[in-house]
């Protein structure tokens, strides 16, 4: 018996034991799973990537330098069509040149600009993602650790169905030493006994399976003998909405109002300087062979009218993807405005249900208390008794439950609006 009374105050110094010694909080939790998982390293990828484009795009501006290098042989030389006495022409089949360009952008229609754009806008798109994809990390460790906390109050009040049990146990042991009750009464305790240290084994187990995935999550390890701290969550004030999925999709707008600018950039004329040296044979005097250096220099204007072909359409497809994204957003906020009120009738359910909980559990201790004395007077079966001890801690199991529940409804509610 002694053994028994330990074990069953040790399970209380276990729980209460964060009274003095530090909790793990749930938002710790959350901010060291952010911290932990992997694809927050994307963040620094991510800005690499958009520094080293818009590194490049910045170049767009400086001189381009080619070299270029020919040999060839035609099956036909220019000749002359005359004869000039004393003065013999001709050139050779066989050509080569080496050539080396400088050509320095003077209008680039924009490219360079938008190029820069488009790396920033694209870096944003990403980060987003990013984002969203880390938020919804949050609900998985309010699910371990919610869970956590419900087989906590479980083996609490497992606890006190144990110490309750203890008594019941001394009261039958000195009602059979009376002849009041008879042996088998005792068993019946014992069965009793027994599955409640049953139940807290594997409530004990379950913890321990939780924690493993929330150490893992954490990037904290073993938190097996850590005690989780109950949050204070209150219900928010306001409605709105602010999730990360909403940034996404003003970043993904943006993107689209850049892109639509390029189609402005794609049909603009470009203008630049070039100069180029040269060695060849023949030289830019086509009547004289031999190899001969000669440059060239000048200013050149392209423009790709292909454009204007497809830029009609090209807007059409942007138009239909920017509608796209106010749909994809229309749905996300009315599926979060829905899950938010499901969240909130919970709340108002679960708080009739607890002051139901605690008149319930109120009765149920006069019950249980009557039969205990109607067992010492011998005018009620131990098991009888037992029903009602059962029938108490289910009532206060139940409560636990609601408790634990509400709590992680109005968390949930803050989850939905990222308040």
């Amino acid at each position: 018996m002694k053994a028994k009374r330990y074990w069953i105050g040790a399970v209380l110094a276990c729980l209460f034991h964060g009274a003095a010694s530090g909790q793990l909080t749930l938002e710790e939790c959350q901010r060291a799973a952010r911290e932990n998982y992997p694809l927050v390293k994307q963040y620094e990828l991510i800005g690499k990537t958009r520094d080293f484009t818009l590194e490049n795009a910045s170049k767009g501006y400086l001189p381009q330098i080619s070299v270029s290098g020919k040999v060839s042989y035609q099956s036909d030389v220019t000749k002359m069509p005359i004869a000039i006495q004393g003065l013999e022409f001709g050139l050779d089949k066989d050509q080569y040149q080496t050539v080396v360009e400088l050509n320095q952008a003077i209008w680039d229609g924009g490219t360079a600009r938008q190029r820069r754009e488009e790396a920033k806008v694209a870096a944003d798109v990403r980060e987003g993602q990013v984002e969203v994809n880390l938020y919804a990390l949050r609900e998985r460790v309010n699910q371990i650790y919610f869970a956590v906390l419900l087989i906590d109050a479980q083996l609490e009040q497992n606890a006190l169905l144990q110490a309750q049990l203890e008594r019941n146990y001394r009261q039958v042991e000195a009602c059979v030493g009376q002849g009041v009750a008879t042996p088998p009464d005792l068993d019946a305790v014992s069965v009793e006994q027994l599955n409640a240290r049953q139940t807290a084994a594997e409530l004990r187990m379950n913890r321990r399976a939780y924690l493993e995935v929330l150490g893992m999550l954490t990037g904290k390890g073993n938190l097996a003998h850590e005690v989780l701290a109950r949050p204070s969550v209150d219900m928010p004030v306001s409605a709105e909405l602010l999730r990360p999925e909403l940034s996404l999709y003003d970043a993904r707008r943006k993107q689209l109002e850049v892109q639509e600018r390029g189609l402005d950039t794609g049909i603009m004329p470009r203008l630049s300087l070039f100069a180029q040296g040269a060695y060849g044979d023949p030289g830019l005097n086509m009547l004289e062979g031999g190899f001969k250096p000669y440059y060239i220099a000048g200013l050149r204007l392209s423009w790709n009218i292909g454009g204007f072909y497809t830029r009609k359409n090209d807007k059409r497809l942007l138009d239909v993807s920017r509608s796209d994204i106010d749909v994809q957003e229309e749905a996300f906020r009315l599926e979060n405005r829905m899950e938010a009120a499901q969240y909130r009738r919970a709340v108002e359910r679960l708080d009739t249900l607890m002051k139901n909980d605690d008149e319930l559990l109120r009765l149920r201790g006069n019950i249980r208390r009557a039969a205990e004395a109607k067992v010492e007077g011998g005018t009620l079966t131990v098991t009888e008794m037992l029903r009602e001890v059962l029938a108490e801690d289910q009532a206060r199991q139940t409560k636990v439950v609601h408790d634990i529940q509400r709590l992680q409804a109005l968390c949930n509610i803050k989850y939905v609006l990222n308040h």
